[in-house]
C-alpha cells in the first residue's frame, strides 16, 4: 500500500495528466490550423549538418552561397544542409517563491508552469524529444527527453505537479498565510537592493543532457544577477531560448494605492505606495535592470519571450513562432 505522500504525488499527476489532455487538443488544433509547419521551422531553422556544396539554382537562399568555392569555379555554388529528423527539446524550469506572485487570479509560477506545459505538448504533437529539467531551492529533477505522447505527457504532468516552494525558504521567517498574497521582491520599494536569488541550477549536469545543436528553453523569474558560469558555451552547444511570465505589477505598480504585502524573497513585510515618485522611480530601475540581465542572457530578440499573466499563453507561443519565421525569412 503506497505511504500517503505517494499516494498525494500519484493523485498530483493524475490531476495533471487530466489537464494536460485538455490543452492538447488546443495544441493540435493550432498546430493543424495556424502553425503548420512553422513551429518546427522556428525552432529548427535551415538544419544543422552540411552536407556538400552544390550549384546554385534561381530560388535558392542567397544566404547559401559558399563564396570561396564560387570565387574558385568561377560560377555560384551554395552549401547544401541535411534538415535533421527530428528536434530534441530541453526545458529549464527554475522555480522560486518570487514566482509565487499573483495580482490576480492566478500566480506568475501557474502562468509560467501552463507555458512550459504548452511548449512539451507542442513537441508531442510534433513527434520530437522532449525532456526537462526542474530546479528549485530544495534541489532539481533531470528527465531525459523521451519520444511520444504518452511519456511526454507523463513528464509534462510529473513537472507541472512539482511542489511549490515553501516561503520558509526565504531569509526570514514567514508571518500568518493570511498575509502571503500578494508577493514579489519585484515589488518592494528597495527592490534593487535586494540580494539576487540564487539558481540550483546544474549547468555542467545540462552540458551534456541532450545533443548538440537540441533546443535549451529556459523558464524563469530572470532576477537581475550575473550569468551563470560557463553560459556561453552552453549557447554554443544548444539553440537557447529564454520564456518569462510577467505581473501586470511587475510592468508598473497599481497607482493612487498603498498595499502593505509580504516579499518572499527578502523575508519581510513591505509597503507600496503607487503614489510615491520614490518607489516609483526604483521599480523602474529595477525593471531596468531585469530587462538588461534577460537582454544580455539571450541578446537576439527571437531568442525571448515575456508573457504576461492575464494573456493566453497558446496565442503567445504562436506570435513567437510567426515573429521567428518572419524575421528569419521562412515562408
Amino acid at each position: 500500500m503506497p505511504s500517503p505522500p505517494i499516494q498525494e504525488q500519484i493523485a498530483l499527476v493524475t490531476s495533471q495528466l487530466a489537464l494536460l489532455r485538455r490543452l492538447e487538443w488546443r495544441v493540435r488544433h493550432a498546430v493543424e490550423t495556424v502553425l503548420g509547419g512553422e513551429y518546427r521551422s522556428a525552432f529548427r531553422g535551415r538544419g544543422m549538418e552540411f552536407d556538400q556544396v552544390v550549384k546554385y539554382t534561381y530560388g535558392d537562399d542567397i544566404r547559401d552561397i559558399d563564396w570561396n568555392v564560387t570565387a574558385r569555379l568561377g560560377e555560384p555554388y551554395r552549401k547544401k544542409f541535411i534538415e535533421e529528423r527530428e528536434v530534441t527539446l530541453l526545458l529549464v524550469f527554475e522555480d522560486s517563491v518570487s514566482l509565487q506572485f499573483g495580482s490576480g487570479p492566478q500566480s506568475k509560477r501557474e502562468a509560467l508552469l501552463e507555458l512550459a506545459g504548452l511548449v512539451m505538448l507542442l513537441g508531442a504533437v510534433n513527434r520530437d524529444r522532449v525532456g526537462f529539467c526542474y530546479a528549485g531551492p530544495g534541489g532539481h529533477l533531470l528527465k531525459q527527453p523521451v519520444r511520444g505522447r504518452g511519456p511526454i505527457l507523463h513528464a509534462a504532468a510529473t513537472l507541472l505537479g512539482r511542489p511549490a516552494p515553501g516561503l520558509e525558504s526565504s531569509p526570514a521567517a514567514p508571518p500568518s498565510p493570511s498575509s502571503l498574497r500578494p508577493a514579489a521582491s519585484s515589488l518592494a520599494p528597495d527592490a534593487s537592493r535586494l540580494a539576487p536569488q540564487a539558481s540550483a541550477i546544474p549547468w555542467r549536469t545540462l552540458a551534456h543532457a541532450a545533443p548538440r545543436h537540441s533546443i535549451l528553453i529556459w523558464l524563469s523569474d530572470f532576477p537581475p544577477r550575473p550569468a551563470p558560469e560557463g553560459w556561453t558555451v552552453l549557447s554554443r552547444r544548444y539553440q537557447t531560448m529564454g520564456f518569462r511570465v510577467d505581473d501586470p505589477w511587475e510592468r508598473a505598480l497599481p497607482e493612487e494605492r498603498v498595499l502593505t504585502t509580504y516579499d518572499p524573497v527578502s523575508g519581510r513585510l513591505v509597503t507600496l505606495n503607487g503614489a510615491s515618485a520614490a518607489q516609483r522611480a526604483a521599480h523602474a530601475a529595477w525593471v531596468g535592470q531585469r530587462e538588461d540581465h534577460f537582454r544580455t542572457l539571450f541578446p537576439d530578440p527571437l531568442t525571448r519571450l515575456v508573457v504576461g499573466t492575464w494573456e493566453t499563453r497558446l496565442d503567445a507561443l504562436v506570435r513567437f513562432f510567426h515573429a521567428r519565421m518572419s524575421r528569419r525569412g521562412f515562408h
